[in-house]
């Protein structure tokens, strides 16, 4: 590149930050400090694990961006895939009972992948509308099946589950869940993974406040639905115990009350299997997905429903008022087919599986190497660990240090980009969760970072 070009750059990269600052409001970012210092990434391109900023600066996206990008980026078949819906027909409504070709091809191709009578699939444009869909509709069966009153839906604390106005109130993480007072009294929050709770253990000291005795004390005829990630993602990767889905779907089973498993970043090889359930053989009666059906090449989401829910429903003999201009966007479903094509193609699940077992061995030697890093837990490439002052003692580092955060800003300045929770009082959480086509020599770069950064910040702690 000649000096020229770079004074170019760097004078187009000033421009954009300018503008940025006056004119766009950010998602999930801190608006005084994108104000006081501008953007701080200006993407450009991407390619594989690997993307480009305007000033020449490659980074590893480690978690595949916003745990989406599960082929990785520069993807060319997804491109023309959405090159050539787009010259066919780019959109068209499914509304008033119209159809087309790639959106019935997708909901039959997504039938075929989701455990047991999950057959019935109703489209969005991502997560968070998923999971506001399938509020809706289990509220909905129970009005039909003659229960008016049965709408509270039960979500875990640190579950994840979008920032719509109801999804956003069964998020578990209370920067979310107060988030403009967005209150929602039908949607409750009970305690994570306490397994014993939940099959009936009533002298448990975690009883109070499960999902076993919150439905006790609304009565199951108040209760439409359990919402659960079999993994949690956003909270923090926290992996539940053994028995714990089992217990919950029993716990529904025996209440009449639906379980929703939120998919939106387990689904579609993430962890190892086609969705998260797989692991613990269970079946919900709705499944939300959105991010890695598209790689986040479209905006696509869905909820899939088992056959009696679907067969209520369409007894109804009236309009169904819900629905969203992009539901079953052909262009965003000829991208889902492809992707879900490359995925199995390329065996890009099993990959998932083969180098999650890479990262797990990783971790435990970052574990064994470093005295502050701990509770590191793996299921395909979803992963996470702790960074705490003293594990044997279970002492959190004191919140001024911001160990996580320093961390990923370590590996930043090293060219690797990971995330950071901390929105809890001692909270020091790293998340690893790159693309499903990485390669083992890719991964052994990602630990590299990763193990030179936490050396750095040793010295500083």
């Amino acid at each position: 590149m000649s000096q020229n070009q770079i004074v170019q750059k760097e004078s187009l990269a000033a421009e954009l930050a300018k503008l940025d600052v006056k004119h766009l409001l950010h998602p999930s970012t801190n608006p005084k400090a994108q104000v006081e210092f501008g953007p701080k990434i200006i993407f450009t391109s991407g390619k594989g694990i690997n993307l480009y900023d305007m000033k020449g600066n490659t980074y590893i996206d480690g978690v595949s961006m916003l745990w989406n990008v599960n082929l990785g980026h520069g993807n060319k078949e997804l491109a023309d895939a959405s090159y050539k819906q787009m010259t066919d027909i780019a959109y068209a409504s499914a509304f008033y009972g119209y159809a087309n070709e790639p959106t019935v091809r997708l909901a039959e191709k997504i039938a075929s992948l989701t455990p047991g009578d999950l057959n019935t699939v109703f489209f969005t444009s991502g997560g968070s509308e998923s999971n506001d869909t399938a509020f809706k509709l289990s509220r909905f069966y129970w009005q039909l099946q003659g229960y008016k009153e049965k709408r509270k839906i039960i979500s875990l604390r640190r579950g994840y589950h979008g920032v719509t106005v109801a999804a956003q109130r069964a998020t578990g993480i209370d920067v979310y869940r107060d988030f403009s007072g967005s209150m929602d009294p039908d949607i409750l929050n009970a305690k994570a993974h306490v397994t014993e709770c939940e099959l009936g253990d009533k002298s448990h000291p975690e009883y109070e406040g499960s999902i076993r005795s919150i439905i006790e004390k609304e009565g199951k005829d108040k209760i439409a639905a359990v919402i659960v990630e079999p993994i949690q993602g956003a909270g923090g990767v926290h992996i539940p115990p053994d028995e714990y889905l089992q217990a919950i779907r029993k716990l529904c089973d025996e209440n009449d009350i639906h379980l929703i498993a939120d998919e939106v970043i387990c689904g579609f090889g993430r962890t190892g299997k086609m969705f998260g359930v797989d692991h613990w053989n269970i079946v919900p009666d709705f499944m939300s997905i959105a991010k890695g059906i598209t790689s986040g090449y479209a905006q696509l989401g869905g909820v899939v429903m088992r056959e009696k829910i679907r067969d209520a429903i369409t007894q109804f003999d009236g309009m169904l008022a819900h629905g969203f201009t992009y539901s079953g966007h052909p262009t965003a479903c000829a991208v889902g087919l492809k992707n879900i094509e490359i995925l199995e193609r390329d065996g890009l699940v099993e990959n998932a599986h083969r180098m999650g077992n890479e990262l797990e061995k990783a971790l435990h030697y970052l574990e064994d190497k470093y005295e502050f890093v701990t509770k590191s837990r793996v299921k395909g490439l979803l992963a996470g660990f702790d960074l705490m002052k003293d594990p044997d003692a279970n002492i959190p580092f004191d919140e001024s240090v911001k160990a996580s955060v320093s961390l990923v800003d370590e590996c930043y300045q090293r060219g690797l980009l990971i995330r950071p929770f901390d929105f809890e009082p001692g909270m020091n959480i790293i998340a690893i969760a790159p693309p499903l086509i990485i390669t083992k020599n890719e991964l052994e770069q990602i630990i590299h970072i990763v193990d030179d950064s936490l050396s750095a910040l040793s010295k500083k702690l």
